[in-house]
């Protein structure tokens, strides 16, 4: 997947940035997506469900609450530079509401995407997905 990210940038001529130059919520932003993209990668990997239970299952590891949750399972494992792009993306202000959310859970959520946005634009791809694991798994 570094791979790709290298041969996205060169084929659009993307300039190289400093990822820590963009805000908490630009991160979260992107970091949403590809942490969904890599749930559904995971759950079609399980073989042809239907759409249905596809999304229910993406749906339950997406939420707030289950990315806060998994805040708590990594953040012992984090850098210090990991751990304040999660402090900036939970401290953060964003311009929506939980729906179906504690206040709590949502910003937690947010630092935990802003962390994923962070990793994946800085190329630590693989870095990304072993904090995944271990935050996917149940004690």
């Amino acid at each position: 997947m570094e791979e790709s990210l290298s041969y996205l940038k060169e084929q659009f001529q993307l300039a190289d940035i400093d990822v820590r130059s963009y805000s908490p919520l630009s991160l979260a932003y992107i970091g949403d997506s590809i942490y969904d993209l890599l749930i559904r990668t995971i759950i079609m990997s399980e073989g042809n469900l239907p759409v249905q239970k596809m999304h229910k299952k993406a749906s339950g590891l997406v939420k707030a609450q289950k990315q806060a949750g998994m805040m708590d399972r990594i953040l012992p494992l984090l850098t210090d530079e990991e751990a304040s792009v999660f402090r900036r993306g939970r401290n953060a202000k964003p311009h929506t509401v939980a729906k179906n959310a504690s206040v709590s859970d949502y910003r937690r959520a947010t630092g935990f995407e802003a962390l994923m946005g962070y990793l994946y634009l800085s190329g630590n791809i693989k870095r990304m997905i072993d904090l995944m694991k271990a935050g996917l798994e149940e004690k």
